[in-house]
């Protein structure tokens, strides 16, 4: 009779509510720190009922990795098992009342400026509390595995299986001066026949040292290798903008950032190659960041906005 109680309560022994609730908001975060915030508990305390949730379930849940944690597999089929229960749960013992987190969306500070920040108005109408970050597509990423933003706009796809990704918008890259200066270049006419020639001694003006978005429209445009050096650098395309708009030289912008001035004229679009360089930009989600029901929200603008 003893063994039979003991086999039966070893199988049948039920995982403990509090554990659960941890593991899912360790999901949700991506970070157990951020989810000892959350919880109000301490990260220890976190890391101690994850590792006693995986010795009763016998399976490691997540991957640590340098900064926050991934979901393995199994935490996948375990949370989509447990995510709407424990949900149910909140929701009918009045847990689920405090507001939503805020939203951390993260992504190119030009984008976010121009094509972003102008349109929230229908998220914060809607409840949504956004916290914007500006920055670069590397450090942005790892951050988002990190468990620090939500969502990030990124320049490229990122790697690997840990993070969702979907085509956003295409950016297209032009070459652009201020009209004086494009006066003294010359004409469209006279790049479209002579190429990267014709600006040979003309000052350009770029994001980084090393010409990244210069280097990728000489190559794809003209078929050459850039070989030249900056004589203005600023981490900061609408200060570049700035800069060619002041008759500092040249440069390479993407299309949406100056496509009023290019209309008023305050900037002169130098050639029109039949097939200008584009580049793809990806919405990025961290996994379990739609248990914040306004992160989907957030991400649904954003597609639905590129779109039109």
């Amino acid at each position: 009779m003893r063994d039979r109680e003991s086999n039966h309560h070893s199988v049948a022994a039920p995982l403990d509510l509090n554990l659960l609730r941890t593991f899912l908001t360790v999901y949700r975060t991506g970070s157990f720190t951020a989810a000892a915030r959350l919880l109000g508990l301490s990260q220890p305390t976190v890391t101690t009922q994850i590792r006693a949730l995986e010795r009763q379930l016998g399976r490691e849940l997540f991957e640590r990795m340098a900064r926050g944690v991934a979901p393995r597999p199994y935490a996948d089929e375990l949370a989509a098992r447990i995510t709407e229960p424990l949900d149910s749960l909140a929701t009918a013992t009045g847990a689920d009342d405090a507001p939503a987190e805020p939203v951390h969306l993260a992504g190119p500070a030009e984008f976010l400026t121009v094509s972003v920040l102008p349109g929230i108005a229908p998220l914060v109408e809607s409840g949504v509390r956004l916290r914007v970050t500006p920055g670069l597509t590397e450090p942005l990423l790892e951050e988002l595995r990190a468990g620090r933003h939500d969502l990030v706009i990124a320049t490229f796809r990122p790697r690997g299986r840990t993070l969702t990704s979907v085509a956003l918008n295409d950016e297209e890259f032009v070459l652009v001066a201020a009209p004086e200066r494009a006066e003294r270049t010359g004409s469209a006419a006279r790049i479209a026949a002579e190429g990267a020639a014709a600006l040979h001694g003309v000052p350009l003006v770029a994001y980084a040292e090393d010409l990244p978005i210069v280097r990728r429209y000489w190559r794809h445009v003209f078929g050459k290798r850039l070989a030249r050096d900056p004589a203005v650098t600023m981490p900061d395309l609408n200060a570049v903008k700035a800069a060619v708009m002041g008759g500092a030289g040249f440069s390479v912008l993407p299309r949406y950032l100056c496509a009023a001035e290019l209309a008023s004229g305050a900037l002169i679009l130098l050639h029109d190659p039949d097939d200008p360089p584009i580049n793809t930009g990806f919405l990025v989600q961290r996994p379990g960041a739609s248990g914040n029901p306004h992160v989907a929200l957030v991400r649904d603008h954003l597609l639905r906005a590129a779109r039109e």
